[in-house]
């Protein structure tokens, strides 16, 4: 009886510490990600193209001729 009372706490503490270890590294590798982002990543909206500016400009001066 001790010596199964014995394992039955090495394997508790042994799934435990699998539980933590999994949980600690899926944190680590989480924030690993999150420091990956390269640095220009922008999440503003685009702004239109010079190009376009520069065809509404081309219009404009088209209708005036």
């Amino acid at each position: 009886m001790n010596t199964m009372l014995g394992f039955a706490a090495i394997t508790t503490a042994t799934v435990l510490a699998v539980l933590a270890a999994l949980a600690l590294d899926w944190l680590l590798l989480r924030g690993v990600f999150l420091l990956m982002q390269p640095a220009t990543a922008d999440r503003r909206t685009v702004q239109p193209a010079i190009e376009h500016g520069t065809r509404l400009a081309a219009q404009a001066y088209a209708q005036r001729r």
